[in-house]
């Protein structure tokens, strides 16, 4: 039912019923226990485990963090790129104990690109103290072209852009702490590489021509499309990585 108020309110107050309903109470550590068929003793140890702490936006930053520091140097600056990335830990001395990924700075000389790298370091920083699984940032960001082309980096592999390469230092870093699992070459692979490549050496020098290039594999080698390194020869017909093992031929 509604009131019409005819005159200006001048004060206010809060009502109290004079007969409130008593609280049901609260169930006991035993009370629960019984409820869901479990012994006083076991809902007292399910109480009593320890709180397992997870990444998320609101935890805060501890004085001292760990963290390591990437250097890139690039042919678009004279001045090489400093990427640094601490981790915090949560769950310290326990069986939940992780390492992880909870902020990142850049810093160069070169002040060329100091707007934009700025702007990325803090969204960066700020997906990973999101939480879940921050793994995605590294096929973005290596999936970012320059469009005046990119280059190749020390050990022939190709880098797209500058900001492809910091993606490259980010997943170096989570590899190193466990986020992302190497899911590198087993022993029988390693080892049939290594043989096919002693081949295509073999037979090059029989040739009489030079067999390493300046990237330590043949010269002459293509790029891979996999591991995105300048490793790919013609061997029995086929193209093959001496890198990463890839074949069009299985």
């Amino acid at each position: 039912m509604s009131i019409k108020i005819d005159k200006p309110i001048v004060d206010f107050g809060i009502y109290k019923d004079e007969n409130p309903q008593e609280e049901a109470p609260k169930p006991t550590a035993g009370d629960a226990g019984e409820e869901k068929g479990q012994k006083p003793e076991q809902a007292a140890e399910r109480e009593a485990a320890p709180k397992v702490i997870h990444m998320h936006e609101k935890l805060e930053r501890p004085e001292m963090l760990l963290g390591s520091t990437y250097k890139l140097k690039t042919p678009l600056s004279e001045h090489a790129l400093y990427v640094t990335i601490n981790d915090i830990i949560l769950n310290p001395g326990t069986e939940y104990e992780l390492r992880r990924p909870f902020e990142i700075f850049i810093n160069s000389k070169n002040m060329d690109h100091f707007q934009w790298i700025v702007a990325l370091t803090r969204i960066i920083s700020a997906v990973f103290r999101k939480g879940g699984d921050v793994t995605f940032l590294v096929e973005e960001m290596r999936s970012v072209f320059d469009p005046r082309g990119g280059y190749f980096k020390k050990g022939g592999k190709y880098m797209p852009s500058l900001v492809a390469e910091i993606g490259d230092a980010i997943e170096s870093h989570m590899r190193m702490i466990g986020l992302i699992k190497d899911d590198g070459l087993d022993e029988h692979q390693r080892r049939l590489v290594e043989e096919k490549r002693a081949q295509y050496e073999t037979a090059m020098e029989q040739a009489g021509q030079t067999p390493e290039g300046q990237d330590g594999f043949p010269a002459g080698a293509q790029l891979c499309s996999k591991c995105h390194t300048r490793a790919v020869v013609m061997m029995d017909n086929c193209l093959t990585c001496l890198n990463c093992g890839e074949s069009k031929c299985g």
